[in-house]
């Protein structure tokens, strides 16, 4: 439940088809993102891609992810709600639920195969913590462009 737009019900999806030592049979995430039919299927002929397209055929689990993804695109400020965005930019909602929806199973394989809790990127910030830093910034700007020393401002340093 670390995972921003992951819900109960894609756990349970996941563990009821997978099971908890299923991930174990997976040796590399590239492998449970295939077998998902979530990674593009690279048809290359000669040197020239001939197509790129993620493969048909559907599961449960992909489903779930694709729905946990469509829900990202949908939050603010997070790390894959940033990443949703730019991959919808490119290449449209549909391109960016599938390439979230990846994500999300090399997300949760590293989880479960390798023991690991889900750390995003960057810490998020609320709005209010945010202007309060980027007014500490512009302050420290101005004292240094004007030269002042923090005992002539009245600052306690220790």
């Amino acid at each position: 439940m670390a995972i921003e737009g992951v819900s109960h019900s894609t756990i349970l999806t996941l563990i009821s088809e997978v099971g908890p030592q299923g991930f174990t049979k997976f040796p590399t995430a590239k492998h449970f993102t295939s077998w998902l039919r979530l990674a593009p299927n690279n048809k290359i002929s000669g040197g020239k891609v001939l197509s790129h397209r993620i493969p048909k055929g559907s599961n449960r689990i992909k489903i779930a992810l694709r729905n946990s993804a469509n829900a990202i695109g949908n939050l603010k400020d997070t790390h894959l709600s940033d990443f949703f965005r730019r991959v919808a930019f490119r290449k449209g909602r549909q391109a960016a639920v599938s390439a979230t929806a990846r994500k999300l199973a090399v997300i949760i394989w590293n989880m479960a195969s390798k023991k690991v809790q889900y750390l995003p990127e960057k810490e998020y910030l609320f709005l209010d913590q945010k202007r309060q830093q980027k007014l500490v910034i512009r302050i420290r700007k101005q004292i240094a462009k004007f030269d002042f020393k923090p005992e002539q401002l009245g600052f306690v340093t220790n």
